[in-house]
């Protein structure tokens, strides 16, 4: 197939790519590269059935080809905050073009969502019925709320032209390619660590995340995309979930670093607890996550001992 992921140059779309074409399918990578970064990519230059574009997909994209992952949008809290008028437009606008050259072309097309439609949840784990504790007016809602509103293009695109679409709800996901500046737990923590420098905990640490190695998370991509008949939204994330205090532990442990544990003010709406209900992801896709988190966290360690040394 000939495929085409935006945000190809990310952390996340990097590794689908490269997944792609080992499975012979022609990649088109098309990224602004506003937090995304060639780096990533240049490994897959070379080969002939990969394609690069620099290009915003608020604008419109006149490409042929017969499958979509629609992966474009900063995911961490301190880059779609820094612009987050452009982060919704990304959102909403983006998927309306996307969704527009799937319905032009006959293109398959998944929407990569994320954990953050369900805001600070009530519930725990968070089934995909659950319709979410989302603040509309909040410092994240440009992200949350612009996730939300791209399922529910993705929907009626399907029920109002017949697209062929899939929706993925990604919970924190970690592993090489994360920028070390992203403000992302984990890539904070290891770097911390790894300079020696205090690890830095929001809140009392108390609060819960689940972490999904890359590679898990990309399976999970490619049975959704490939899986027919199915229409509604899936969970792809690790049910297993650890307090924040545990897991700057573990990693100063993983690292022999020095570091010691300060803690700095919540911020407004951050959630509480992540755990994902992925009982639909089992038997539908008959996927769940293999890696362990030891196994996880030494192969991201490696990756930012090279990149900071």
């Amino acid at each position: 197939m000939k495929i085409l992921v935006t945000g190809g140059a990310g952390f996340l779309g990097s590794h689908l790519c490269e997944a792609l074409l080992k499975m012979k399918h022609e990649v088109i990578c098309v990224d602004n590269l506003y937090t995304g970064q060639v780096g990533n990519i240049s490994s897959l230059l070379d080969f002939k059935n990969f394609e690069f574009i620099r290009h915003d997909i608020t604008f419109p994209l006149y490409l042929e080809v017969e499958g979509i992952f629609n992966l474009a949008c900063p995911a961490s809290p301190i880059h779609y905050q820094k612009n987050p008028v452009q982060t919704l437009k990304t959102n909403v606008h983006g998927a309306i073009n996307m969704l527009g050259l799937a319905k032009r072309t006959g293109a398959r097309f998944l929407q990569a969502s994320t954990s953050e439609i369900y805001g600070d949840p009530e519930i725990s784990p968070q089934t995909e019925d659950y319709w979410g504790h989302v603040n509309p007016i909040g410092i994240r809602s440009c992200y949350d709320e612009g996730k939300r509103a791209a399922e529910t293009l993705t929907m009626d695109y399907r029920r109002q032209f017949n697209v062929d679409t899939r929706i993925v709800r990604i919970f924190n996901t970690y592993g090489p390619r994360m920028s070390k500046d992203d403000g992302r737990v984990v890539s904070n923590f290891i770097v911390q660590a790894l300079s020696n420098e205090p690890i830095t905990i929001y809140g009392d640490g108390s609060q819960t995340r689940s972490f999904c190695y890359v590679s898990d998370l990309i399976e999970g991509f490619i049975a959704m995309f490939f899986k027919e008949h199915i229409d509604e939204p899936i969970n792809l994330g690790n049910p297993t979930p650890i307090a924040m205090n545990q897991l700057a532990q573990e990693i100063i442990s993983l690292t022999g670093s020095n570091s010691r544990i300060t803690y700095l003010p919540l911020p407004a709406d951050d959630p509480r607890q992540r755990k994902p209900d992925i009982s639909k992801a089992q038997a539908l896709l008959g996927w769940q996550p293999t890696v362990s988190r030891e196994s996880g966290l030494e192969t991201t360690i490696d990756y930012f001992r090279k990149v900071l040394y």
